[in-house]
């Protein structure tokens, strides 16, 4: 956290003093103007957990640079659990561990070789080259574009003008809300962020207290139904496309738009059911009807006029991208990131397009793909250095999971990340961290089990975020407008994640089953 505090500024000279020089004056002007940021005790349990397991001695099977690519590991969890310091430092942080440890260790081919910094640090950089890392930039591009011309707002809006004056509708509204922006806006921070100022300003109009069981539930539904989305279509959240990435780097495969929404949707849409009943159940409305609701949206609506012409053409990319996503594999052979890429193109040209580069250079926030690219290089470089093998086969082997069937292995790997996700505020972060290390243990069991589906559907699980609010980005957005606490969230939470937990095993057992994932 930076420190505010400065030093004194120095007492004037006496005329008897001779005048100080310029230059030294002016330098410790700059020193004292200069934040100092206080270290997070986090980073300090970081490093020793680092230097804890590289002085672990060598296990059997392990090779030096599967040990520092552990370690390095290990500090990355405990980085982003305790968020010692931001995703982006921490992403800077294991590059440069990664150059310097790996780049002074033997080679898995030949272990009289080391692989030299340089080596490394294009193993550190890797992830940079992704088509994953391509997908996730071109999202964020386009999700920028959504709020520069306001059609996020706008969408927002036209669906919410559908709703009555009860608190019935309302939350269906709501749901009905995010499930619209999933579709176009591939970011749920982005979502959340559209939706929630407009969600309040219905409250405001219907004059209902902002700690009202009302206001709580429709906040808690923005935050949850969000969740629950980045579920069910790949490309609305940045976690998806890590794991696709993963998938077509460690397994040589890659899921499809059509087939991640024809796997996904159906659990979100009964979950989209059992949230509306829970937040009725759990958090009940003070009254049913509230007069003035569909007036607000329809007034604010208004406001706004007529589609603009950016607002037009971004409309029509984004359902063209829509098609050629459904499409692919059936149609054409364009894969999702080419056909995201054309479209960011067309929003991009002279007089065509609806934002410059400068626009788009201020609204994405380029943290992200540092984070992001690190994580594959990371995820990478695990099984680059059979560290990733070395730990999978170690897990098959103390955990009894090769003794188990396909969906009771995916029943203990989906609990593990659903309990350890309480420990991480970035989705992203966890799937960088764990998921290459879950392939690993998938690639070592025996038997013909589906390794892409299980991945998959434990990319699923990586979104579930419903019980603290600091679990996701979303939820701290809606949890800024007070209208909540954390025993609120937990109480939907908590049951959201239990149903939806057993949901998931139903459908490993029939229904994902019959699609041929499981």
């Amino acid at each position: 956290m930076p420190d505010t505090s400065h030093a004194s500024p120095a007492s004037p000279a006496s005329p008897a003093s001779p005048a100080p020089p310029t230059a030294p004056a002016t330098a410790a002007t700059a020193s004292a103007a200069a934040p100092r940021m206080a270290l997070h005790w986090g980073l300090f349990l970081a490093v020793a957990v680092l230097l804890g397991v590289l002085a672990i001695p060598q296990p059997e099977g392990l090779t030096i640079a599967g040990q520092r690519m552990l370690a390095i590991l290990a500090f990355a969890i405990v980085v982003w659990i305790t968020e010692a310091v931001s995703y982006e430092a921490s992403a800077i942080m294991i590059t440069s561990l990664m150059a310097g440890l790996i780049g002074f260790a033997p080679t898995v081919s030949d272990p009289s070789v080391q692989y030299g910094t340089s080596r490394a640090l294009g193993m550190a950089l890797a992830g940079f080259s992704n088509t994953a890392l391509a997908l996730v930039a071109a999202a964020l591009f386009i999700s920028a574009a959504m709020t520069v011309t306001g059609l996020d707002r706008r969408i927002a809006l036209v669906t919410l003008s559908a709703i009555g004056t009860s608190t019935r509708r309302i939350l269906i509204g709501t749901v009905a809300v995010t499930i619209a922006l999933s579709l176009v806006v591939p970011s749920a921070t982005a979502r959340s962020a559209c939706v929630v100022p407009i969600m309040m300003g219905v409250i405001a109009a219907f004059g209902v207290d902002k700690k009202s069981n009302i206001a709580a539930g429709i906040m808690i539904t923005v935050a949850q139904a969000t969740s629950i989305w980045n579920v069910g279509i790949q490309t609305a959240a940045a976690q998806n496309l890590l794991t696709v990435g993963f998938m077509d780097k460690l397994l040589g495969e890659r899921i499809t738009w059509l087939q991640w929404l024809i796997a996904g949707a159906p659990w979100a849409i009964v979950m989209s059911v059992v949230l509306y009943f829970l937040v009725r159940w759990l958090l009940p409305p003070e009254t049913e009807a509230i007069p003035g609701g569909k007036e607000a949206v329809q007034r604010e609506l208004s406001e706004l006029g007529p589609m603009t012409g950016p607002q037009k053409r971004l409309a029509a990319v984004s359902i063209g991208l829509l098609l050629f996503w459904a499409t692919e594999g059936k149609l054409h052979s364009f894969d999702t990131a080419t056909v995201t890429f054309v479209g960011l193109v067309i929003l991009m040209l002279p007089r065509i397009g609806v934002m410059d580069w400068k626009t788009m250079q201020q609204r994405t926030p380029w943290g992200t793909l540092i984070v992001f690219g690190v994580g594959i290089s990371l995820g990478t470089a695990l099984l680059s250095t059979k560290a990733g093998q070395w730990l999978g086969e170690f897990v098959v082997t103390h955990s009894g999971l090769a003794t188990q069937g396909a969906v009771m292995v995916f029943a203990i790997l989906a609990a593990f990340l659903i309990l350890i996700h309480l420990g991480f505020a970035s989705a992203t972060a966890l799937t960088a961290a764990l998921l290459p290390i879950l392939i690993s243990v998938l690639q070592t069991l025996p038997g013909d089990i589906n390794r892409v589906g299980i991945t998959m559907l434990l990319g699923f699980t990586v979104s579930f975020g419903f019980i603290l609010p600091i679990n996701a980005p979303q939820n701290m957005v809606c949890l800024g407008t007070d209208t909540f606490n954390g025993r609120q969230f937990a109480r939907i939470g908590i049951p959201v994640t239990i149903i939806g937990y057993g949901l998931m095993l139903l459908f490993a057992a029939t229904y994902w089953r019959w699609l041929g994932w499981v």
